[in-house]
């Protein structure tokens, strides 16, 4: 998922051994997704793709909010060093008004 300038073994934490360049073993991610209908979902996980694929319906998980607005598609991302972290920085980034939001995702493209 090139928005997080990231390759997809990067974007899983149960993806394997450090030399692969892959984030260690329960790193948590931020990140937003872009709705169909042009709104944004803010959101935490440790598994990045699975978390965006329950988000689009595969699996029981998803939000109730991008249930309504699918296919969502991942803005932007970034690795957070721990849970608390991690809720710290979503909580942040919740704050921000759509434009800085925007301005974010427009950062990491």
């Amino acid at each position: 998922m090139p928005c997080c300038g990231r390759n997809r073994s990067q974007l899983t934490s149960d993806s394997g051994p450090a030399e692969t360049g892959a984030p260690p073993t329960g790193t948590w991610w931020v990140y937003l997704l872009r709705c169909v209908d042009g709104s944004l979902y803010t959101g935490i996980t440790t598994g990045l793709e699975r978390r965006l694929a329950e988000h689009n319906g595969d699996g029981p998980a998803g939000a109730r909010y991008t249930r309504s607005r699918r296919p969502v598609q991942l803005a932007w991302c970034e690795a957070a060093a721990s849970r608390s972290g991690a809720s710290q920085r979503e909580a942040a980034i919740k704050r921000l008004d759509r434009a800085r939001k925007l301005a974010l995702c427009a950062s990491q493209a």
